[in-house]
């Protein structure tokens, strides 16, 4: 009798003590938006448990400098695509631009919106349930860079009881979607982001010899390379060169062997994906235009503009005292590229 006494109350020490390293601020944030995360997959089929561990990590619990000042609970950045506001961080680099958010629950369904890219699109042949799938696919198809992320969001999952959130909420169905397991003690293989049909025979055969290596080039070599497919150009005296499809600014940074935020600087292209057609000046573009004034076009972009003329975005926000909210020109007008000697003719 007095082991099995023993017995128990080391059993309800060691339960308040697992109960004692549950963190109170997550328990509060958990609380406040576990509605939202279960919204969100009912809306998106993206499961509760990962939209919570995902904020939960990414933000400290809304605790982080990006959570409070930009109301982004899952730090995402800036893209070609996004209009709307905008906060520069250090992350990665200095000055990364981020997301900004009028709440928090606009950043929750952001978040939604960014997983439905066709780059995630193999996370949903996983089952809802499945959360430790979601976890290392989400790793795969590149959501983080962190090794260690699908154990730290499945951690977060199990502590506090987050695979209880959605239970019996139905997801979105998608068309030719089968659910698919995942190869936990493989996280780093690489994923076809394709969708499987119910008809056709899943078969991985692979006999080809490893390649012969390869000797690289050097950085000379991989800039006239780069060159040689990208013939230069000028205008407003600066070279500049067309962006092909595959291009982006860190594969053009490490072919021109310079650093990729002195490309970006140099382009007004912090937080912009590089598309095909755009141009890629190689120098820093200057702060007055070949020309005086030019008439823009309705939906042209500021950037747009700037990259037509060669001109740095500040310089023509200055010359026009543009609000630096404009981004687009929604009708034609004239814009003065540099002073003029007669600031009453604007």
């Amino acid at each position: 009798m007095r082991k099995c006494f023993v017995f128990i109350a080391a059993l309800g020490l060691s339960m308040a003590l697992h109960a004692q390293v549950l963190n109170p601020v997550y328990l509060a944030y958990i609380n406040e938006w576990k509605e939202t995360a279960i919204q969100q997959q009912a809306d998106y089929g993206i499961p509760a448990s990962i939209t919570m561990a995902q904020a939960l990590l990414e933000s400290g619990a809304g605790k982080s400098e990006l959570a409070v000042n930009a109301k982004n609970h899952f730090g995402i950045k800036c893209t070609s695509e996004w209009f709307g506001g905008v906060y520069y961080h250090d992350d990665d680099s200095k000055g990364e631009c981020f997301r900004q958010y009028a709440d928090a629950a606009e950043s929750f369904k952001d978040h939604s919106l960014f997983l439905q890219r066709p780059r995630y699109a193999t996370c949903f042949e996983i089952a809802v349930e499945d959360f430790e799938g979601w976890a290392y696919r989400l790793r795969q198809c590149g959501y983080a860079t962190d090794p260690l992320y699908p154990a730290k969001l499945i951690k977060l999952i199990k502590d506090y009881r987050l695979d209880t959130l959605g239970v019996g909420v139905p997801v979105p169905k998608r068309e030719g979607v089968v659910p698919a397991p995942v190869a936990y003690d493989q996280p780093k293989r690489p994923l076809k982001a394709t969708v499987v049909k119910k008809s056709e025979p899943i078969m991985v055969i692979n006999n080809d010899p490893e390649p012969p290596y390869v000797e690289p080039l050097t950085a000379r070599e991989e800039r006239d390379s780069f060159l040689l497919m990208h013939p230069k150009k000028k205008c407003n005296g600066i070279v500049y060169v067309i962006a092909r499809e595959e291009d982006t600014y860190s594969n053009v940074a490490f072919r021109l062997n310079v650093r990729e935020r002195d490309l970006r600087e140099d382009n007004d292209a912090l937080g912009r994906e590089l598309q095909k057609g755009d141009r890629i000046y190689l120098s820093d573009k200057k702060n007055i235009g070949a020309n005086e004034y030019v008439w823009t076009h309705t939906g042209q972009s500021l950037w747009q503009l700037s990259q037509e003329e060669g001109v740095h975005i500040e310089a023509i926000q200055k010359y026009n005292e543009l609000d630096p909210a404009v981004r687009t020109f929604r009708t034609r007008q004239k814009i003065y590229l540099k002073k003029t000697k007669d600031e009453n003719v604007r």
